[in-house]
């Protein structure tokens, strides 16, 4: 028997209040609808999968693509019955961020409200940490 290289000891915690986890990306009603609306004439997909990829004046660019099945390495996260994939290189990008969809009279798109941003480019295509 090998001696023991260090103690643990486990304790109850019933005062002290714990805080939840942050969860990795939360989808505003619009981005939940556009989604479902992305999705419903696709049954072949089973979601929308979100990366993050070298582009643009400042760095980083997020992408989305259909998805057909969960890679081992993605985070999933179902809100109302959307699935979103993250790949493994954007998860820590996107710790915390809120993707929501917006229309205007000139555009209609999906914005990643991102607290962990430090700077963008002027278009606001490209983003570093």
């Amino acid at each position: 028997m090998s001696a023991s290289i260090a103690r643990a000891t486990v304790r109850a915690v019933s005062r002290r209040k714990i805080l939840p986890t942050r969860a990795a990306l939360t989808l505003t009603p619009s981005a939940v609808n556009k989604v479902k609306e992305l999705l419903q004439n696709k049954p072949e997909y089973i979601g929308l999968k979100v990366g993050v990829r070298t582009r643009g004046c400042n760095g980083l660019t997020y992408t989305l693509d259909y998805t057909k099945e969960k890679d081992k390495s993605d985070e999933e996260v179902l809100q109302e019955g959307v699935r979103v994939f993250i790949e493994k290189k954007a998860q820590l990008t996107l710790l915390g961020t809120e993707m929501d969809f917006v229309e205007t009279k000139l555009s209609s798109e999906f914005v990643f409200n991102n607290p962990n941003i430090k700077g963008t480019c002027g278009c606001g295509e490209s983003f570093n940490m």
